[in-house]
């Protein structure tokens, strides 16, 4: 097998496969350490090594990968349906909810089954990579109900950060919006996002959470959305997500 790991032109294995649409760079890193992918008909488990995809047969599972072209969707996720792309996974999935898509695409990032609001779907996995790994901080915005009457004191001591078994954690931003009844409303931002971290956060100080909605991320916004609905990213948003992924941190 002819395989090129000197020149720096050419892209590495897990880069290619996740550019052309395969899944997330996570996911595809997982499919090469299993053995799945092939270079010119033998099997390939170095992540790093580089290949030519004009040159070599890159294959998953059998299937041959070409290069396919980039699509950006906003869906508005309602509850009941999973971010995950599975035939296992139990409930619906999010990205039923767009029809008529040749791409492979995926969410990038999770909002958890009982969770709402918005997300975004592509094949870009460069872009998925930077928007959803906390390296980056891309802030998430989510609007959260609560049940109880929350005080000052203790969102300062939220804002500091509380330990959970995944270490400490805290948000990037986070205030009380309003209060209905028994119901506190709180505006949480985030830059990372571990499983369920907000509800594991705000559990943590025996509050519930009754109803969790994303309601901006990398800089996009529902902006009316129906729960359910789908639309491709206009071209200046698409500007926008990379401008954000590819900044320089300061």
């Amino acid at each position: 097998m002819v395989m090129s790991v000197q020149q720096p032109a050419l892209p590495r294995l897990n880069k290619f496969l996740a550019d052309s649409g395969i899944d997330s760079r996570r996911r595809v890193e997982e499919l090469i350490l299993q053995g799945r992918v092939t270079v010119d008909g033998e099997c390939v488990q170095n992540l790093a090594v580089r290949v030519d995809p004009d040159r070599q047969s890159i294959c998953v599972d059998g299937q041959k990968i070409r290069s396919e072209r980039k699509v950006y969707f906003l869906v508005n996720k309602p509850k009941g349906y999973v971010c995950t792309n599975g035939v296992e996974d139990s409930g619906r999935r999010v990205i039923d909810l767009l029809s008529r898509v040749p791409q492979r695409i995926y969410t990038i990032g999770r909002l958890d089954k009982t969770s709402e609001g918005l997300m975004i779907l592509t094949n870009d996995g460069a872009i998925a990579h930077r928007l959803s790994h906390p390296r980056f901080m891309v802030e998430k915005s989510y609007l959260v109900q609560i049940r109880g009457r929350i005080e000052i004191p203790m969102i300062n001591k939220l804002r500091k950060g509380v330990w959970l078994s995944v270490g400490k954690v805290h948000p990037h931003r986070m205030r009380i919006k309003r209060f209905r009844g028994s119901i506190t409303e709180l505006e949480i931002v985030l830059t990372e996002g571990k499983n369920r971290e907000i509800r594991r956060m705000l559990a943590s100080v025996d509050y519930q959470v009754v109803n969790l909605k994303r309601t901006a991320f990398a800089g996009l916004k529902l902006s009316g959305l129906a729960s359910g609905k789908s639309r491709k990213l206009t071209h200046e948003e698409i500007k926008r997500i990379q401008q954000i992924a590819y900044r320089k941190k300061s």
